[in-house]
């Protein structure tokens, strides 16, 4: 398929969110959520579970170029990415890949139209990328699970409906231990704190979770117990992606509103981008942007074919999401102290590119998983 077969899709993303979503976008901000009735909306414009089959309400597309391009047009729109991000490539692809048939006849349909909002959580005040630290515990009775622990900062923590709860099953003994437990809305003994105040990503609702003898159907259990470690690993091939394309999209719109800027903003009786230092600043900043679309493109196409390694798209992750923060803070420094006010489009570039590298395994995590790959 050529991008040009991928430009009606594009259309439709763009004036979905004109009309759904740029309008609100100052409310969720400030109220710390999207709405649900967006859900809804995005879930009847066939924008929610992008790659569930037809059958089960999805629209069917397994190319990840189409979930790359609602990514893309989620950034023009100015909208906060997370919320969908995670429900789409997270939660809908572990249901998918891992779900019984009865499950995912079960959950994915109302994923798919909005009707139900999922979250992932992982982790917890205290245990992130070390899962081995996880201290929620689910123990087997008879035909529940009794789940009893907490998690933090859940992107859409407060609106989910399901969430995939990460839980010791069993003592770990080679990254084995780890279970997958849906727990679904209104599930006793599950609760959740406030909306939590972000630096960015405003409109993404980010909470904490808890569960106190919380009983859960031993038939929410996704996957098998005790091998959620390993579906983590293969899971963040995805997230990891996803993420990457959200770098890429928030470079190419930063270089795109500051060239704009430096063109028309005067100094001195000259354009900012005249002057030589500037020039150059920007002709860096363009190579290396569009150095990171072709290592994302040819990351997508391995992707595509199955061939898209754990290794690689850690190595993808870590240079973007970091290049992601050096044109955000070059383009915000070139829009002088219009960039640094509140409501600038650059300032909210730069804020919310700075978790890109925390969030979906640290840069840190990732140098170490990728030295090890090296026989380091």
């Amino acid at each position: 398929m050529s991008t040009t077969q991928l430009d009606p899709f594009r259309r439709h993303c763009r004036d979905f969110l004109a009309q759904a979503a740029t309008p609100q976008v100052a409310q969720w901000e400030a109220q710390g959520r999207v709405d649900r009735d967006f859900w809804e909306q995005a879930g009847a414009a066939g924008l929610l579970g992008i790659g569930v089959s037809r059958e089960l309400g999805g629209r069917g597309e397994r190319d990840f170029r189409y979930p790359m391009v609602l990514i893309e047009e989620l950034i023009r729109a100015g909208m906060s990415v997370p919320g969908l991000v995670s429900h789409n490539d997270v939660i809908a692809s572990y249901i998918l890949t891992l779900g019984t048939p009865e499950q995912k006849q079960r959950w994915l349909p109302a994923l798919c139209s909005g009707r139900a909002i999922g979250a992932i959580a992982i982790t917890e005040p205290h245990a992130g990328s070390d899962t081995n630290a996880l201290t929620t515990r689910a123990e087997r009775q008879g035909d529940r699970y009794e789940l009893n622990g907490g998690k933090a900062y859940i992107t859409n923590g407060h609106n989910a409906d399901l969430v995939v709860v990460a839980a010791k099953t069993a003592d770990p003994q080679r990254g084995q231990g780890i279970s997958l437990l849906v727990v679904e809305r209104g599930a006793e003994g599950f609760s959740r704190g406030p909306l939590r105040a972000k630096l960015g990503w405003h409109a993404s609702d980010t909470t904490d979770l808890f569960f106190e003898h919380c009983l859960v159907p031993a038939d929410n259990l996704l996957g098998r117990e005790n091998l959620g470690s390993f579906y983590f690993m293969t899971a963040m091939i995805r997230e990891r992606l996803s993420i990457s394309t959200v770098a890429v999209a928030s470079m190419e719109m930063a270089l795109e509103q500051t060239l704009a800027y430096a063109k028309a903003r005067t100094v001195f009786g000259q354009p900012v981008g005249s002057f030589q230092h500037n020039r150059f600043t920007l002709a860096k900043l363009d190579t290396e942007t569009r150095i990171a679309r072709l290592y994302l493109d040819d990351a997508i196409t391995r992707f595509n074919a199955g061939a898209l390694s754990l290794v690689d798209a850690a190595r993808l992750k870590l240079w973007v999401t970091e290049l992601q923060s050096k044109v955000a803070d070059r383009c915000l420094q070139l829009h002088g102290a219009a960039g640094y006010m509140d409501g600038s489009d650059i300032g909210k570039n730069w804020v919310n590119s700075r978790v890109q590298q925390i969030y979906g395994g640290t840069s840190e995590v990732l140098h170490e998983l990728i030295s090890k790959s090296m026989g380091l």
